[in-house]
């Protein structure tokens, strides 16, 4: 699965004015209904109820909040680069500034598997983080997801 399939270039966003994690989760619940037409209280609650199971903060200031919701036939992707980090309850301790939210159907099993490994493998990659922490555009955000993934496959 190629991150160019379920991320559309207006749904990378740079911002500066998430101060929380609850916060961040809303402006991307938001996002989700300008981008893709979901319904923003609908999104931000499925986010919000995952959370709930466990914070989705993987380490190294990237989370990866995902959920499933009604209404949708395949996973769609946002992704946010934060100009202050946020606390996020990662695993390591340390605010986020990468995050990657994932929304897949209600009843989609394989998909958002699979889209989950492949957005956590790029995130993990610390070249990757690196060059998208050094841009604040989010047109060169969206190149550096998408066309890294052609160089990790090879």
């Amino acid at each position: 699965m190629e991150i160019s399939s379920i991320l559309k270039p207006e749904a990378v966003k740079v911002i500066s004015a998430a101060f929380s994690k609850k916060r961040l989760l809303n402006e991307m619940g938001e996002i989700a209904q300008s981008v893709y037409g979901l319904d923003a209280a609908k999104a931000i609650d499925a986010l919000l109820e995952r959370e709930s199971l466990g914070p989705t903060g993987v380490g190294r200031g990237v989370a990866l909040p995902h959920a499933r919701v009604e209404g949708i036939d395949k996973v769609l992707g946002i992704f946010v680069m934060l100009e202050q980090p946020v606390d996020f309850e990662s695993v390591d301790r340390q605010p986020v500034d990468l995050a990657f939210a994932l929304f897949a159907p209600k009843e989609d099993g394989v998909e958002h598997l699979k889209a989950l490994a492949r957005v956590s493998r790029t995130l993990r990659d610390e070249n990757i983080c690196q060059k998208l922490r050094a841009n604040g555009d989010a047109a060169t955000l969206y190149t550096i997801l998408t066309e890294d993934q052609s160089v990790q496959a090879a």
